[in-house]
């Protein structure tokens, strides 16, 4: 689990590096006995798009495969990519 949830952050910290507007990216990850949650979230940059997800289809596949929800888009003037992943058989 930790090399998919590595995988996941080092995808969304390129991306915000990629597409992001100035300022800080927040990253968080969480790990309870049930499931592992994972937040990137960065300004959105001024002159680009605020939609598209194309650079997402590998943490959308690994979080997929792993029984987990992916959610990612424009949140007023942040990115916001937020993965959760079951840790348990039955969660």
């Amino acid at each position: 689990m930790s090399r998919e949830g590595y995988r996941i952050v080092q995808e969304g910290l390129t991306n915000a590096l990629r597409h992001a507007g100035p300022g800080a990216v927040d990253v968080r990850v969480e790990a309870g006995p049930e499931q592992l949650a994972i937040a990137v979230v960065n300004a959105l940059a001024v002159d680009r798009p605020r939609t598209g997800r194309h650079g997402l289809t590998g943490p959308a596949e690994c979080v997929e495969a792993l029984r987990g929800e992916l959610a990612a888009g424009p949140d007023g003037e942040r990115w916001r990519l937020r993965a959760t992943i079951p840790l348990r058989a039955g969660a």
